[in-house]
């Protein structure tokens, strides 16, 4: 299938640089937010964005003005969703929500039409079961930040098509990005072998065994890892690796993917790291 009209639903981080990514590289997008305030901030962020880019010289033989014209901003799901070839679902990641807006989206869409979610934990299979296209639906798993990073995981459900993993995987490389193919399970690949990792520190910080700085600076300096799991922590937001944990806990009943009490408590608190101005540090 050639992909004309992509529509991206959600304008936070996530959503907000898919839409992005797309216009920088020539994709048509239509941005669904219902919230408005959320729109317009999608709306300056994106911009700075893109003339960043262009100061810089990291996006090149295009005017941010054109670039900005393939964006076209929406509050209305109903009236934007039926021009869709393809879908990408940037939402809160709570599964409810999602399985709503699929069967939403089921209705609203061409039969032909691709449904993707950029979820980072739940299950594929269970999404494409909240409606009649199972075979059209696909995971679409960016990473943050989006216009930066390379990778995109593009994850199989059980009924996934071929057709409908080779369209996802050309559409991810029109957006400049590597796509690696992978299976359906709790926290597919990256984020199965991540969250463990970060949850380690966050108990061997508990614990007493070093501070912050500490664990941070030697997980850089003794692995060569560019950002400590502490700060990365920060930077993903600590509400949503409480999130990816648990349902790596849920789905897999696997202590090891227990969440750490100082990682709830932190959450509970509101310290969710960079967004809220507090975290593991202060920002």
């Amino acid at each position: 299938m050639d992909i004309q009209n992509l529509l991206v639903i959600g304008t936070g981080t996530m959503g907000a640089g898919i839409i992005e990514v797309a216009a920088v590289h020539g994709i048509a997008v239509t941005a669904v937010e219902v919230q408005e305030t959320q729109r317009r901030n999608a709306q300056e962020r994106i911009t700075r964005s893109i003339h960043k880019g262009i100061e810089r010289g990291k996006i090149k033989d295009a005017s941010a003005e054109s670039i900005l014209d393939r964006i076209l901003w929406s509050g209305d799901l109903d009236a934007a969703a039926p021009a869709a070839d393809f879908v990408i679902e940037a939402i809160s990641e709570r599964t409810e929500l999602k399985l709503d807006l699929f069967r939403r989206l089921d209705e609203l869409c061409r039969p032909e039409t691709i449904l993707s979610s950029n979820t980072s934990s739940v299950s594929l299979t269970l999404i494409a079961g909240a409606t009649q296209r199972p075979g059209q639906v696909v995971g679409m798993h960016f990473f943050n930040p989006v216009p930066v990073m390379a990778p995109v995981e593009i994850v199989r459900g059980l009924q996934t098509s071929d057709d409908t993993m080779a369209t996802t995987k050309t559409l991810a490389e029109r957006m400049g990005k590597r796509a690696f193919g992978v299976n359906d399970s709790p926290g597919f690949a990256v984020n199965r072998i991540l969250m463990p990792l970060l949850n380690e520190a966050f108990f061997t910080l508990q614990e007493g065994v070093a501070d912050a700085e500490t664990i941070d600076a030697l997980m850089k300096l003794g692995c060569n890892h560019p950002m400590g799991p502490l700060e990365l922590a920060d930077f993903i937001g600590l509400d949503i690796c409480l999130s990816i944990l648990q349902v790596l806990f849920r789905e897999t009943g696997d202590p090891k993917f227990r969440p750490c009490t100082l990682l709830v408590r932190m959450v509970n608190a509101g310290r969710l790291g960079r967004k809220s101005g507090h975290g593991f540090y202060s920002y």
